[in-house]
């Protein structure tokens, strides 16, 4: 184990918040078209700025045109037309307004919208939208919000067919258009499944895109691309909804593999703009870890790391973070308030154990460097942290089994971290653990 650590050692690249803490990193990257970029939580500070400073060099130095998000396709869209200068938003705050669902704390936090608002000025001083970098989403839980966007597209488009959507989408009526009362009620009341008036709106869609699309300009190419994947992603919703109440393993497999496509639809859509586009995506490392080095592969589940990794190859470049305590943004259950909670020292048989044994405070490192990739290549547990944090239970529901070193490109450690701060703070968050610029001598 001592060998092991220090070979970590030699191979660590200090990050001490000057501008050339990822040279390496973006050597690594090099002409790469598609960079990974995960988090050990959904609620951690420290990775959405490390993860910010990694992305904005990208898009400067790098010719990054494009951020996709763990976010629904309608929320992040309104910020893409905010920070496109597209929008009647008159700010950052007002354009990340759309992220109400739970756990809304995920983009609207006080990093997200120092990133949205940098993103904003940085397209202000170019003036060519193909110069400009974009924000989407790619996750698939926005039902409702989709088929309204579905059909306000339409609206303004093609009244008659948006008559004829409204009365597809109608069978949802039933429960709201909410996914989850969706799901329920094909599994235990015997509801009539949505699936052929789904298929059948985006095929009308896709059959009419030529009428569509007969208005010049990229803004109409854009527009109807956002409606095309909106019932892209009802469809998709649909059967994902279906599989919830039936098979675990099913539903994230159609979730991801929905977000893979939403991200392999977004390139071919940008490179018809602007060849060879380059695309950062932020999500869970659960998300953009390759699924196959660790236990979830051997259950049979995937994700998008792996789906890029297959379909991209070496044009990819998947990048994990790790934390050994600290502080986090988290509820208790679903559906609950955000909470700032402790986080517990890591387990002493994980990988977040070994990186923070290795004496390093805050540091990457390059998995394919002989003695890095021999040292964290050994399975050990590696902790998950989502939107739901129970540190009493955290051995079974927050740990999984992984090979480090094939999981990921790139190791980000920061040793002790903090609960990213909400947009809007509930008393259980002002009430949890104090910042640690908390003056001591109250």
């Amino acid at each position: 184990m001592q060998m092991l650590t220090f070979a970590i050692e030699e191979d660590a690249h200090a990050i001490t918040g000057q501008r050339g803490d990822y040279d390496g990193l973006l050597d690594l990257i090099g002409d790469r078209r598609l960079v990974l970029i995960g988090e050990a939580s959904h609620g951690t500070h420290d990775f959405y700025r490390e993860r910010a400073r990694i992305t904005r060099r990208l898009i400067d130095e790098c010719g990054f045109s494009a951020v996709a998000i763990e976010a629904d396709w309608p929320d992040a869209y309104r910020v893409n037309r905010y920070v496109m200068g597209l929008s009647d938003d008159g700010d950052a705050n007002t354009a990340l307004s759309d992220f109400r669902r739970f756990p809304a704390w995920m983009w609207r936090n006080r990093d997200v919208l120092a990133f949205v608002e940098w993103l904003r000025a940085r397209n202000d001083a170019h003036a060519h939208p193909a110069t400009k970098a974009r924000f989407y989403g790619l996750d698939l839980y926005s039902l409702r919000a989709s088929i309204e966007a579905v059909v306000e597209y339409l609206d303004h488009v093609d009244p008659d067919e948006a008559t004829r959507a409204r009365a597809r989408y109608s069978c949802f009526d039933h429960v709201g258009a909410e996914g989850q009362a969706y799901g329920y009620a094909l599994a235990h009341l015997g509801a009539i499944p949505c699936e052929n008036e789904v298929v059948t709106q985006l095929i009308e869609l896709r059959r009419r895109a030529e009428s569509y699309l007969r208005r010049d300009g990229w803004v109409a190419d854009d527009e109807f691309f956002f409606a095309e994947q909106n019932a892209r992603l009802v469809r998709d919703a649909e059967e994902y909804y279906q599989k919830m109440y039936r098979a675990e393993v099913s539903s994230w497999n159609l979730r991801d593999r929905h977000m893979a496509g939403t991200l392999d639809a977004l390139i071919e859509h940008l490179d018809r703009q602007h060849p060879r586009t380059k695309v950062v995506v932020w999500e869970h490392n659960s998300h953009v870890g390759d699924a196959r080095s660790t236990e979830m592969g051997t259950r049979g589940e995937l994700n998008v790391g792996q789906l890029a990794r297959q379909r991209y190859g070496k044009e990819s470049v998947l990048v994990g973070f790790s934390t050994f305590d600290g502080t986090v943004t988290a509820a208790s259950d679903w559906g609950g308030q955000a909470e700032r909670k402790r986080v517990r020292a890591a387990s002493a048989d994980s990988h977040e154990a070994f990186l923070h044994d290795s004496g390093g405070k805050r540091f990457w490192l390059d998995t394919a460097q002989p003695a890095v990739h021999a040292a964290l290549s050994v399975p050990r547990l590696e902790r998950a942290i989502g939107v739901i944090y129970l540190p009493e239970t955290e051995r079974w529901s927050h740990y999984f089994h992984a090979r480090l070193s094939e999981q990921f490109d790139a190791v980000i450690h920061l040793d002790h971290t903090r609960a990213v701060e909400p947009l809007e703070r509930s008393s259980l968050w002002d009430d949890g653990e104090p910042p640690e610029t908390y003056p001591s001598g109250i």
